[in-house]
């Protein structure tokens, strides 16, 4: 029986060791890339030709937040996309300091002012301000970010995501409600317990200047909800109607049937973990593009763990977006890594792109540009990703994609593999491996230890 137990804990430590270490390292790995993903490469770009929206006095101003270490890409772009097309809003970037700052993903952008500057062009504090998830890890780096949304604690404020965890730090969500994207649900209640933390809802109205949202795309519904408020029904539905919007009906009914982690949670870790010949897709930076639409590129594929997404552009300037947010590549069309693909985003691309697509040909790669959103310009811009993820990875990445955006459209059409070969592959190979391993040690040791101790019998 001793023999049998030390062989027991012999083959499972070694499964453990190499499985779950494998999978561990690649876990931290791809969350460490898609959170913190800091540029290697040297900003060559000329950041004192920042494009900064004109500042009328006459307007509301709508500050939305980015942190020092790095900002989730959807959260950000699109509530500033969708205020700024309402063109009744001053609508600004806003970070701690005029530094080059990452989204999630990758991307990189200079904000309009820091929170100092902000101040001063105001003399008061602004009329919104956008809060989206900023990871809080680095406490020193995070820390002016608290003080600056405590310090306008009276203003309008919209939490997007993960951001309602950045507006409970403060504080400022105690002895109120509020809503979080549904993967946090438990651990944010677990550790905000002043607040009442509400899961059936994609939006809350949690005080009178306090509206969270749940992940992803219930922000679009708390974003339309403060549009109406603010500045009409009327506005609010334009907005939805030109960005294709198929669920406005949750703006004035938010209550669903919640998300919970469960068995679906299964093919992002694995995919987390073991998807080691992630494709290296290129996303081409050009002036005028939208902003929602680049969005979907990095929230679709590099938050899937199945692709490294990186930026690329033909000038030597910041690239300007339609709604004036200056984006930095980390990549010259000249100076490109090896790509598996090159995607052009937006529904306009192929006009807006044209030049920067010519010099991308005249650099003599034979890679075909993809114009994903011009096929589907009667769509909402996450519907060719989603489907495209299905069919270049497999179904269930893509299935998992639209619950982790919380976008409930039944208009989807998934085609491709079941599920990921890598993923589920890879995991079985390291099992037989570390049976092997085992066995190795069992025969070199522990049988060898056996055979010598009948002989001295």
């Amino acid at each position: 029986m001793k023999k049998l137990a030390i062989r027991v804990i012999l083959y499972l430590s070694v499964l453990i060791l190499i499985v779950g270490g494998s999978g561990v390292l690649g876990y931290i790995g791809e969350q460490k890339a898609y959170w913190y993903a800091f540029r290697d490469e040297p900003v060559t770009t000329a950041l004192e030709d920042i494009d900064i929206p004109k500042y009328d006095p006459k307007k509301p101003t709508a500050a939305v937040l980015l942190g020092s270490a790095s900002t989730e890409v959807f959260d950000f772009l699109v509530p500033y996309q969708m205020l700024a097309m309402t063109e009744a809003y001053n609508v600004y970037a806003v970070a701690p300091d005029k530094k080059v700052t990452p989204l999630t993903g990758g991307l990189d952008l200079v904000p309009h002012y820091t929170f100092d500057e902000m101040d001063q062009l105001l003399g008061k504090s602004p009329d919104l301000i956008v809060i989206p998830y900023m990871p809080l890890g680095d406490q020193e780096k995070y820390k002016p970010v608290r003080e600056w949304i405590q310090k306008h604690s009276k203003t309008f404020i919209l939490s997007i995501c993960g951001g309602a965890i950045n507006l409970a730090d403060t504080g400022l969500l105690n002895g109120k409600s509020s809503t979080v994207h549904w993967q946090y649900f438990d651990q944010t209640k677990n550790i905000f317990t002043a607040t009442n933390w509400i899961r059936d809802q994609r939006y809350v109205v949690g005080a009178e200047n306090i509206v969270s949202s749940a992940g992803l795309t219930s922000g679009i519904d708390a974003t339309l909800y403060v549009i109406s408020k603010q500045q009409g029904e009327e506005m609010a539905k334009s907005i939805a109607e030109r960005m294709k919007y198929p669920s406005y009906q949750f703006v004035n009914h938010p209550k669903i049937d919640p998300y919970y982690i469960d068995q679906s949670e299964a093919i992002y870790l694995l995919n987390q973990a073991f998807q080691w010949n992630k494709k290296e897709i290129g996303v081409l930076l050009y002036d005028g593009m939208d902003d929602g639409e680049l969005s979907t590129i990095y929230d679709t594929y590099a938050a899937s763990g199945t692709a490294k997404v990186i930026s690329l552009s033909s000038s030597d300037k910041p690239i300007v977006t339609k709604n004036h947010l200056n984006l930095i590549p980390k990549y010259s069309l000249q100076n490109a890594p090896e790509l598996d693909r090159l995607i052009v985003p937006g529904k306009e691309a192929k006009t807006l792109a044209a030049d920067a697509v010519n010099q991308w040909k005249e650099v003599g790669s034979s890679l075909q540009p993809e114009f994903m959103h011009v096929q589907a310009t009667d769509r909402f811009m996450f519907d060719a990703p989603l489907e495209d993820l299905a069919r270049q990875e497999d179904r269930l990445t893509a299935i998992y994609g639209t619950k982790r955006l919380e976008y409930r459209a039944d208009s989807l059409t998934f085609e491709g593999r079941p599920f990921s070969v890598e993923s589920f592959g890879i995991p079985l190979l390291l099992v037989v491996a570390a049976f092997l391993t085992a066995y190795a040690i069992d025969r070199r040791f522990l049988k060898k230890n056996h055979r010598y101790a009948i002989l001295n019998k």
